[in-house]
């Protein structure tokens, strides 16, 4: 991968992605490590090439697999709903798709646990995610909902499909004060905020109207 790979040209350009920040801030994106990482993060390397020029708009795009990279803004919303509550060692993240957010995540936390149901996607991911350097990741081919056990308790789990409900397994493998991150619902999703109080308390706050691929059970190879 080249420096010119990496800084990419045109409609994948520097500036164009500064303009990606200045419409996240006025979308109301606050947090400035969240905002620096996402500018130095090249999306279009996690698009197919066809599509790597719309790569900074604020939209998802198409990955394969009727699965989809999702936009920028919603990128930014849930790593900076995650950060919040300040450093986080070990994340969980359910669906790695195309590996973007895990990117980013790995740029803001001290370790990230993938978990992705479609092997294609996640062996393309890991190959992204080695040559831009990022090695404090884990993957794991399995069904997103049951998580990552073997890897719990975490300080926070961000879920990037959407579950009719919030899945048991997963608040189960929230530290205490870990905060889950997570879209629920069908044809009308809700994004939400799970904080783990104590052993069985829990406290959940609805944050905003979404639209994510489902949540699916079993896994393709």
């Amino acid at each position: 991968m080249t420096d010119l790979d990496l800084q990419g040209i045109g409609m994948t350009s520097r500036r164009t992605r500064e303009r990606m920040i200045a419409r996240l801030r006025e979308q109301g994106i606050k947090d400035e490590r969240v905002l620096e990482v996402l500018l130095a993060t090249p999306r279009h390397l996690f698009l197919d090439e066809a599509l790597a020029h719309r790569a900074y708009e604020d939209t998802a795009l198409p990955i394969g697999f009727n699965q989809t990279i999702s936009q920028p803004y919603i990128v930014a919303r849930m790593t900076e709903i995650l950060l919040a509550a300040g450093p986080l060692k070990k994340v969980l993240e359910v669906g790695t798709g195309s590996g973007y957010q895990t990117a980013v995540l790995a740029s803001l936390v001290h370790q990230v646990c993938s978990v992705e149901r479609i092997r294609p996607l996640q062996d393309r991911a890991r190959q992204k995610l080695q040559r831009l350097k990022i090695f404090n990741v884990m993957m794991r081919h399995s069904d997103g909902g049951m998580g990552w056990p073997e890897q719990g308790p975490f300080d926070g789990i961000l879920v990037t499909a959407a579950p009719e409900e919030v899945p048991e397994e997963l608040l189960e493998q929230l530290a205490i004060d870990g905060r889950l991150v997570i879209p629920v619902g069908g044809n009308r999703q809700q994004l939400k905020l799970v904080i783990r109080k104590e052993a069985r308390v829990f406290e959940t706050r609805v944050l905003e109207d979404v639209n994510f691929v489902p949540l699916l059970s079993g896994t393709i190879r």
